[in-house]
């Protein structure tokens, strides 16, 4: 008899334990939204991810094989022949590598803000090339 009182007794008490950890655990979690706790460490989270992912402007560089401050006709120049050299029967790691190189000198050159006039120059020369072989055809 005793020990069935004792077994409630324990029960009981972990029970009472248990929801008052549950309700603590809860109110936890609201005071850390309300403080902004978790949209911080989520940005932390999230900007740590993406250091680990993106590949630094010197790794790219050398990837590419173009120096710095070379203007984006070479950076793109070179990333199409490298891709393309790896497409066929190359390796597919390596076209990863070329491709994010691209991806990281891309970043550099609009955070400079030469990336949107290179592109509008691009545009251009593209433009008139249509119109010469439009004019050949002629």
């Amino acid at each position: 008899m005793a020990a069935r009182v004792l077994a409630q007794v324990l029960v009981a008490g972990a029970t009472v334990v248990f929801r008052a950890a549950t309700q603590a655990w809860g109110q936890a979690l609201v005071n850390a939204q309300k403080s902004g706790v978790a949209s911080e460490a989520a940005q932390a989270a999230g900007s740590a991810a993406k250091k680990a992912g993106a590949m630094a402007l010197q790794e790219a560089q050398m990837v590419l094989g173009v120096e710095q401050g070379a203007p984006w006709g070479e950076v793109v120049k070179r990333f199409k022949h490298l891709f393309d050299v790896n497409e066929k029967h190359g390796s597919f790691y390596l076209q990863s590598k070329v491709y994010r190189a691209k991806e990281a000198l891309e970043d550099e050159y609009k955070r400079l803000g030469l990336y949107e006039e290179l592109e509008a120059q691009q545009q251009q020369q593209q433009q008139q090339q249509a119109d010469q072989q439009q004019q050949g055809k002629q």
